[in-house]
């Protein structure tokens, strides 16, 4: 009995090894892209407020009550068009009082001449003395002078009875009036205000660097006189507006307290869409990086401020490597320093994985929005 028990001992012990033995794992599995390198149009965007092209207050020449207000609120008016009537009373009776005035001068004036003239014949014939020839020329340039001065009463009296009646200096989008029927206005009242807003003027600021890089590179921010759009308007509710525009303007001096340069770019605007006040995004392509290295963000894992990928070798194998990065590209980045092109990065699984670790690489698959179109970057304040 004692003999079976031994013999059976030694096989149970050899089945229980091989029933322990558990087959070797296989390498986990994770999806790569391949690092990508293409020549990249770098944006930048600024917030812009919309300013009217040129916008005119509209204040009278002249002093009075307000009789009338001949345009609707907020309509579009064209150059000429009466905005407001103040009471004219006034400046009629002054202008016919100037042309009363102008008419009694011009017949002293005749008056005066008909004396120069006969007295003329009179001196020739020594039938009156020199003085009283003299004082008729006098009175004669003296009369002259009358006439003179009344027209010009007459001409200032004429102006004041015409600016009693405000009109709009441009064609463009009015205001809603400040000032009611009845109001006294003087020449410091602003009744309304008149804006030109096809084109209309967008206003941003760009750092001091950026501007730099623009006079050394792309030249976006040069004023241009037709040729491309060069900006994109971006609009509060993250639509873009469909025209493009163009740098018009940049301010002569960087302010020191924020180390900017003011830009102004000019929209079209149809239908005058636009208004004045509103907010935006002014977007440019500022610029063309050369043979750019574009890694997906879902590539980069942060460890300690510091950005590492990891990259799957020929043989399969994991190679944890640090990068130095730059500008975002749509959802991708561009990597200034730590990869070649065509070099295989992980995506996903990247936490599974340990250097020198034998993996199983498959394609990413990306979604519509998951990689950046070749040639377009963005970068944003």
């Amino acid at each position: 009995m004692d003999t079976r028990i031994a013999s059976v001992a030694p096989l149970l012990l050899l089945a229980a090894c091989h029933k322990t033995a558990a087959p070797p794992q296989p390498p986990p599995t994770v999806e790569v892209a391949e690092v990508l390198q293409f020549d990249i149009q770098i944006h930048r965007q600024w917030v812009a407020t919309l300013d009217g092209f040129v916008n005119a207050d509209i204040r009278p020449q002249v002093e009075g009550y307000v009789r009338k207000q001949a345009y609707r609120d907020g309509a579009y008016v064209q150059r000429g068009d009466v905005l407001f009537l103040i009471d004219p009373r006034n400046y009629q009776a002054a202008l016919d009082h100037a042309k009363s005035t102008l008419a009694r001068d011009v017949a002293a004036l005749e008056k005066a001449r008909l004396d120069v003239k006969r007295d003329r014949e009179l001196i020739a014939g020594q039938f009156i003395p020199q003085q009283q020839f003299d004082n008729d020329l006098a009175a004669e340039r003296e009369a002259e002078a009358n006439v003179g001065s009344a027209r010009a009463t007459l001409a200032q009296a004429e102006l004041n009875h015409g600016w009693t009646q405000v009109t709009s200096p441009l064609s463009g989008i009015v205001g809603i009036a400040q000032m009611q029927v009845g109001s006294l206005v003087s020449t410091s009242t602003v009744m309304t205000t008149v804006s030109q807003v096809d084109p209309i003027k967008a206003q941003f600021n760009v750092s001091e660097l950026e501007y730099l890089k623009s006079a050394k590179g792309t030249q976006w921010a040069e004023p241009a006189h037709g040729g491309e759009p060069v900006l994109e308007l971006i609009l509060e509710d993250d639509s873009s507006y469909p025209h493009g525009g163009n740098v018009v303007a940049i301010n002569r001096q960087v302010d020191p307290r924020t180390g900017t340069i003011a830009v102004q770019g000019t929209f079209p605007n149809p239908g005058n869409l636009l208004r004045p006040g509103q907010y935006g995004k002014i977007r440019a392509a500022v610029e063309i990086r050369k043979g750019a290295l574009l890694v997906p963000m879902r590539a980069l894992n942060e460890i300690q401020g510091a950005y590492q990928v990891g990259v799957v070798d020929g043989d399969g194998r994991v190679n944890v490597r640090t990068v130095q990065l730059g500008e975002q590209v749509v959802n991708e980045l561009i990597v200034e320093r730590g990869l070649q092109p065509g070099e295989k990065v992980i995506v996903e699984g990247f936490a599974r994985v340990r250097p020198g670790m034998l993996v199983s690489a498959r394609p990413a698959v990306f979604g519509s929005t998951g990689s950046a179109a070749p040639g377009v970057a963005s970068g944003g304040r």
